[in-house]
């Protein structure tokens, strides 16, 4: 082999090495928002005004734009994962604003321009009388169970929220701030995460094992508007 094939052969080697790598690390899924087939929209009673998900291109990539105006649904992917088995989660978000009146600790300020959840499922063969009654009678209401649990990772409208917030809804939803305020504006951010970790510092316990995701934008309190982006998110050992 010539020392001009040697070099073309370790060049392509070190180009692939990111791909290997995510292959032997085991990636289960990697979403890059080319359309919305994996995802199916989740509106909640009683909030007539819902988020707008779509597909848009900038430059060279297709991402996720969602614009919130005093509204809220959102969008969960469609297949759960065993987060035991691929418990990393790694993606990129980028906000254009936040919310004046947002506050984290309020139900009158319980907007995010942008939230990243992980939804647990309730599993009724593990579950206790009262669970089972309570969830039993939700899933008669509104043809489904509700999660089990649900980590939620968000963008914060004020720079002093920080840490694990126990959302002022619902009790079983622990919000990690991750960002907050506007000190990265306009900027795309790459965050990784360890659900398993950070369920344990949430909740105290391991996690139910089935998992899934998603994404919302909200403004159903604050009634104000935003729009905010995720260019991709990812599973993995």
């Amino acid at each position: 082999m010539t020392r001009t094939a040697k070099t073309m052969c370790l060049l392509l080697f070190f180009l692939l090495l990111p791909a290997l790598a995510a292959a032997q690390g085991g990636v289960l899924l990697r979403e890059e928002f080319n359309d919305l087939a994996n995802w199916r929209p989740v509106t909640f009673p009683k909030i007539k005004e819902h988020t707008q998900y779509s597909i848009e291109n900038q430059g060279r990539e297709s991402v996720l734009r969602a614009e919130s105006r005093a509204s809220a649904s959102a969008i969960v992917y469609r297949n759960p994962f065993n987060v035991f088995d691929y418990p990393r989660l790694h993606w990129k978000w980028k906000v254009e604003n936040v919310y004046g009146k947002g506050n984290a600790r309020t139900k009158e300020g319980d907007d995010y321009p942008l939230r990243i959840y992980v939804l647990f499922e309730y599993d009724p063969e593990k579950a206790g009388t009262y669970d089972r009654a309570k969830y039993g009678l939700a899933k008669a209401l509104y043809g489904e169970y509700p999660p089990h649990s649900a980590l939620n990772y968000i963008w914060t409208s004020r720079e002093d929220e920080s840490g694990i917030i126990t959302n002022p809804y619902a009790s079983n939803t622990k919000m990690i701030v991750l960002q907050k305020g506007k000190r990265n504006l306009g900027r795309w951010i790459v965050e990784e995460r360890n659900i398993l970790d950070d369920y344990r510092k949430a909740f105290g316990a391991d996690p139910p094992a089935m998992a899934t995701l998603g994404i919302m934008n909200d403004s159903d309190n604050t009634k104000e508007a935003s729009v905010s982006y995720v260019g991709f998110i990812e599973v993995y050992r």
